[in-house]
């Protein structure tokens, strides 16, 4: 059975920063992508960052780009999102999530397993 676990998110005051972590089991996802997604209240759930696992390749979303960076350990299972001088319009919850290509992608149906969430508040 295949599970992501998400922590790192809490309360932070803008321009602070935080580091989500995403541990992977079940299996070994050595040829899989993996992202980040966020969800406010009101709002779809968007794209943040994703990360192949093997090469290093990363994309992220404009809002975001120049702030957070993606990274994972693969001898962990486990990928991460720095995220720096964060701004209230950050606050979400935020998902890890699996893809199911190699490739990265910002699609989020691209995506098939996906963590339960852990919330990032800033506040201003």
């Amino acid at each position: 059975q295949v599970q992501l676990v998400e922590s790192g998110g809490g309360l932070v005051q803008a321009g602070g920063s935080l580091r989500l972590s995403c541990a992977a089991s079940g299996r070994t996802f050595t040829s899989s992508a993996m992202g980040w997604f966020r969800q406010a209240p009101g709002k779809e759930r968007e794209f943040v960052a994703a990360s192949s696992w093997i090469g290093g390749t990363t994309i992220y979303a404009d809002s975001v780009k120049g702030r957070f960076t993606v990274s994972r350990d693969n001898t962990k299972n486990t990928v991460y999102l720095q995220m720096n001088s964060l701004k209230p319009e950050d606050t979400a919850v935020y998902y890890c999530a699996i893809s199911k290509y190699s490739w990265v992608t910002r699609i989020l149906y691209d995506y098939d397993y996906w963590g339960q969430g852990t919330q990032v508040t800033v506040s201003s």
